[in-house]
């Protein structure tokens, strides 16, 4: 391990990423996508300008710290026995992977704390980006995007136990509005990236976009666990194989800026997310998604759902009237709140 503790003396190295909110998650785990590739399994995801950062800072030479917002207590671990089982393990793996010690890593996000924004893996990104920095500071050849997606996630499935999808990864990396096709069979290429809009259709996209925080923190892996269990025996897999056709005509609405039929498309997703995922919505978060409806918007849960946050997609004058109802419906709920944000076009940085 080398310290970097003298280099970060001269100034703190800092890199950021966007969260993201999504449609047809899931399917970018290998479990599902991989045995069914002939369908084209995708995902659209888009960026927000809810920026995760992570900031270096030097520290005792022979030791690694980790601070973050939303835990109650950092995590100091010497160079030579560093844990990858902690609630930082990802994180920790990520300077192992580099070869550093005597530095200090915080971590601060403007989203709230497992909101099922991709949190966890958007601080993964900022945190490889700010190491890559810090590894051309020193001579050495930073990584590319691509190269930071492949470390992010492969980091992540690996330290996780597998069943680790890529798409908090991939929207963190690349930000903007992007349609993804998974392709883990083919060696070189495991997805198509497709923008969706140039800057000027992000812009309208973003004024047609509301995100809310349900004021309940979620785990994505329990309930990950639950639906690939039930994909894998066959139980829902007809479902989720009508999902997957409905983003497709979700990412060409998006496309060509048909908002009323992306939400349409939203609406008939989050229909069939009912049936074969049905702990994915709490009652608040249900009547959340039934006050979208009803206002002529589609509204989804973001992530594996269970708490966390939704999102909804209308019109501009329908997204607006929405923005009163939900606010009013989230007052009672602690720590919830509609969430300023909008389409961040840069990735990380």
């Amino acid at each position: 391990m080398i310290s970097i503790q003298g280099l970060l003396t001269q100034g703190p190295v800092e890199a950021s990423a966007p969260c993201r909110v999504d449609s047809g998650g899931t399917w970018d785990i290998k479990a599902l996508s991989l045995p069914l590739e002939a369908i084209e399994p995708t995902t659209v995801n888009l960026a927000l300008t809810l920026r995760t950062s992570a900031t270096l800072h030097p520290y005792r030479e022979d030791r690694i710290k980790i601070v973050s917002q939303g835990f109650p207590r950092p995590e100091v671990s010497p160079a030579h026995r560093i844990p990858f089982d902690s609630p930082f393990g990802i994180l920790f793996a990520a300077v192992s992977y580099f070869g550093f010690c005597g530095l200090e890593v915080r971590i601060v996000s403007q989203a709230p704390v497992r909101s099922a924004l991709g949190g966890s893996s958007t601080a993964l990104v900022a945190l490889i980006k700010a190491l890559s920095k810090t590894a051309v500071m020193r001579g050495d050849k930073g990584l590319s995007k691509r190269q930071i997606l492949h470390l992010a996630y492969h980091i992540e499935d690996g330290i996780s136990g597998g069943n680790c999808g890529i798409q908090d990864q991939a929207a963190a990396v690349f930000g903007g509005a992007h349609q993804w096709k998974w392709r883990y069979g083919i060696q070189t290429l495991p997805f198509e990236r497709i923008p969706l809009l140039d800057r000027k259709g992000e812009r309208k996209l973003s004024r047609r976009l509301l995100v809310a925080f349900s004021g309940k923190s979620h785990t994505s892996s329990r309930v990950n666990r639950q639906w690939i269990h039930a994909f894998l025996s066959g139980k829902t897999r007809d479902g989720w194989i009508e999902v997957n056709q409905i983003v497709h005509r979700f990412a060409q609405a998006i496309k060509l800026r048909d908002w009323e039929l992306g939400a349409a498309l939203l609406k008939k997703e989050m229909s069939l997310r009912k049936e074969i995922t049905p702990e994915a919505l709490n009652p608040l978060a249900l009547k959340l998604v039934e006050q979208a409806e009803s206002a002529g918007c589609g509204a989804r849960f973001t992530g594996a759902g269970a708490g966390g946050s939704l999102w909804a997609l209308g019109e501009i004058e329908k997204i607006n009237k929405l923005r009163i109802i939900w606010g009013t419906t989230l007052a009672p709920a602690k720590g919830a709140r509609i969430l300023a944000c909008r389409i961040d076009s840069v990735g990380v940085k």
